[in-house]
Order: structure tokens, then C-alpha cells, then sequence
């Protein structure tokens, strides 16, 4: 019987360039990031160039002894340090990336994606773009055939999200991935005088209740906004601003915490490190035009819209006297 246990592994064709997903098969090439882990799980991530070496605390490795080799391996350093060696994925990419602004953790992002449902093909528009964490997700999901419309004030966050995105996308080849249009502007004022349409509208910022008329313009019958924010006081006049509207369905708001665990043998217990609070996440459904969503029967919760409140009033809440 022959023994193949020695032939190579057959050779899987490359991701094909027109499917935009940022990610290669094969051999490591110049060009690309990788991602060192070490015996104490530090990660290191950095671009394969000809030529260059890699140091650390444990010593020096040079880049070509990991061009041209299949992913998933370990190599050791010039001190015996041990690395295990991936190219890294888009949720590893996203938090070692150059940041210009704070990223959006892929947690929220994974979130995002799946809970105001973006769907290959879709138009979605993005304020702002911050380092381009979330623009990178948000391509991924939409594909080549979707659009992505990025707006960003700020010329200095603009520039470091482009190189992002373009580093993720297409790596040295510095091409535009097809679906992607940056802007550098207000939301507010950009997105009405476009007369764009779209079908998922993303809110990072600060203020995100002040475009509410400009998504509410845009964003077709059945379509989703969806706003990224830091706290609860956001949270709050967001979700009030949104019910003022009128033209939207009753916002849904929540957050997520992920906890890792520790597993070995009979020792199993909650890991030590937790990503918990970054940010709530609020959707609500854009109604047809002229229409209205059923008022809401269950009453304010006593206090609520009390004296101290000082935000936006759902219609048929009245003010609350302050106590004598």
C-alpha cells in the first residue's frame, strides 16, 4: 500500500482579488501583515518586508525566514524565543492597527454587522469613520456589489482610516476597495445635499440625535440607524430624539460583555480579563413615509420624565411639576 504521508498537501488557489475579503491563502508574501505570538500569548503584529528584522525581548528573527511559508507555524527567535506565526484576522487587525480615533471593538462590530443586519449588496452610509474599524467590518459584509459612505469631519482621522482600510483590503497593491466612498464632512449637511438613499445608516459621534432628519431623508422605507454610543446620558437623548421623530419604529437599546474562560483539566472558571463596557447600541426601523408607529400604551416608569429631566419629551408626556 503506498505511503503519502510525505506528499505535500495539495495547493489551494488564492481568495480571487474581485472578492475584496482581506484575506490570502498560501504562502506568507512580502507585503502582508503577520501576527507573532509568544509563549506568554503577547502578540506582535507587523508587515512582511524583504530584508527586515523583527525584535523583541527575546531577540531578533528575520522576515525572510517567514516569506514564502504556509501559515500556522513556529519559529524561534536568535535568544530561543517561540512564536507562533498567523496571518492575523480582521477582529486581531482592528485593535493593533494606527489609530487616529478610538476603534470600535469587534465585539460591537460583530453586533453591528448582525443586529442592523448589513447584507451583501446593501447601501450604507457611516459617521464618522473614526480609525476605520468598523469600515473594514462593514465592506466585508456588503461585499463589491454594496456601497459603503463614510463620512468623517475630521481630515487628520480620514487619512488614517484610508490607510487602514486600504492596508486590510489590498495590502501593498494600495488599490480602493470598489464599495467605499470617504467623505470628509458633516453628515447633516453632506448626506441631504447628495440626495443619496440608503438602506442602513451608522452612527458613531457624538451627537448622533442631531442628523436623525438627515437619516430619517435618506434612509429608505424598512431601513435601519443604528447608533454607537459611549454613555448613558447619549443614550438617553438619543433614544427620546428618536420617538420625538416620529418616523421611526421604538428604538431598541443594549450592550455586550464578553468574558473569557479558563479551561484546564478540572480547573474551570471565569478568566480574569473582561471586555466589558464600550459602548450601547441602539436600532430602530425607518417607517414609510407618512406613517406613524402605534403609540406606545405602557406608562413612563414614575420619575422618569420628572423635574430634573431635561431632554426630548415623547409626545403625550407632560411635564412633571417639580415637588413644593
Amino acid at each position: 500500500m503506498p505511503d503519502d504521508r510525505d506528499e505535500p498537501a495539495p495547493a489551494h488557489p488564492d481568495v480571487p482579488p474581485d472578492a475584496w475579503a482581506g484575506v490570502h491563502r498560501g504562502p506568507l508574501r512580502a507585503g502582508e501583515w503577520v501576527r507573532l505570538t509568544d509563549q506568554k500569548g503577547r502578540r506582535h503584529n507587523f508587515e512582511l518586508v524583504p530584508g527586515k528584522r523583527f525584535f523583541s525581548n527575546r531577540g531578533h528573527l528575520d522576515h525572510d525566514e517567514l516569506i514564502g511559508r504556509e501559515e500556522g507555524f513556529t519559529v524561534s527567535s536568535s535568544a530561543g524565543g517561540e512564536y507562533l506565526v498567523f496571518r492575523p484576522l480582521l477582529s486581531e487587525f482592528v485593535v493593533s492597527m494606527p489609530r487616529g480615533a478610538a476603534v470600535v471593538y469587534p465585539k460591537d462590530a460583530a453586533q453591528i454587522v448582525a443586529m442592523a443586519d448589513i447584507f451583501p449588496g446593501a447601501d450604507v452610509v457611516e459617521a464618522g469613520v473614526g480609525s476605520g474599524a468598523l469600515t473594514c467590518s462593514l465592506l466585508r459584509a456588503v461585499g463589491p456589489l454594496g456601497t459603503v459612505t463614510s463620512y468623517e469631519r475630521r481630515a487628520e482621522f480620514a487619512d488614517v482610516a484610508r490607510g487602514n482600510v486600504t492596508q486590510f483590503f489590498a495590502g501593498h497593491d494600495d488599490r480602493t476597495h470598489p464599495a467605499w466612498r470617504l467623505r470628509l464632512g458633516d453628515l447633516a449637511e453632506e448626506l441631504p445635499a447628495s440626495g443619496a438613499r440608503a438602506d442602513r445608516v451608522i452612527l458613531d459621534m457624538l451627537a448622533p440625535w442631531e442628523c436623525l432628519d438627515a437619516v430619517g431623508g435618506a434612509l429608505r422605507a424598512g431601513g435601519i440607524v443604528c447608533a454607537y454610543v459611549a454613555t448613558t446620558t447619549q443614550l438617553s437623548r438619543f433614544v427620546e430624539s428618536v420617538r420625538l421623530h416620529g418616523g421611526f419604529t421604538e428604538p431598541q437599546a443594549w450592550e455586550s460583555l464578553v468574558r473569557d474562560w479558563h479551561v484546564e483539566g478540572l480547573a474551570v472558571r471565569p478568566g480574569h480579563a473582561m471586555i466589558g463596557h464600550t459602548a450601547f447600541l441602539v436600532t430602530a426601523r425607518r417607517m414609510a413615509p407618512g406613517e406613524r408607529p402605534p403609540t406606545k400604551k405602557r406608562r413612563p416608569a414614575p420619575g422618569a420624565y420628572g423635574p430634573d429631566y431635561q431632554g426630548p419629551r415623547p409626545p403625550g408626556v407632560p411635564e412633571e411639576p417639580a415637588p413644593e
